[in-house]
């Protein structure tokens, strides 16, 4: 399986982005999803989606990230609103045949993308 990224771009504080993730090969019964890093910060887990659909976010993005999946366009997407200077950084999609679901895990993952920037400005 390989994921690609799309949807980075530059937007001001307050404004929304979708990031797209696509993948080659079948993700059943993968756990998907999405970490970023920004310089000279640890990666940070954003959010996951399980193929149940099962999701779940980081404390830092519930209520202004929702994170969905298209398995017929074997996709994912992370709809990004009301975003912060701090959510500047590069954001990878990644993932792996797993049976749980932790965000804090993610960065982790064995599969993942090549990023796309994001970047918040005030």
């Amino acid at each position: 399986v390989q994921l690609v990224e799309s949807g980075g771009g530059s937007v001001q504080a307050g404004g929304s982005l979708r990031l797209s993730c696509t993948a080659s090969g079948s993700t059943a019964s993968y756990s998907l999803g999405w970490f970023r890093q920004a310089p000279g910060k640890e990666r940070e887990g954003v959010a996951g989606i399980r193929w149940t659909s099962f999701t779940a976010y980081a404390d830092s993005v519930k209520g202004r990230f929702t994170i969905s999946k298209d398995s017929a366009k074997n996709t994912i997407y992370l709809q990004m609103n009301s975003l912060r200077p701090e959510d500047t950084g590069m954001y990878y999609c990644a993932g792996e045949p797993r049976t749980n679901l932790l965000v804090s895990a993610i960065p982790q993952y064995k599969i993942r993308g090549q990023g796309t920037q994001v970047t918040v400005s005030s």
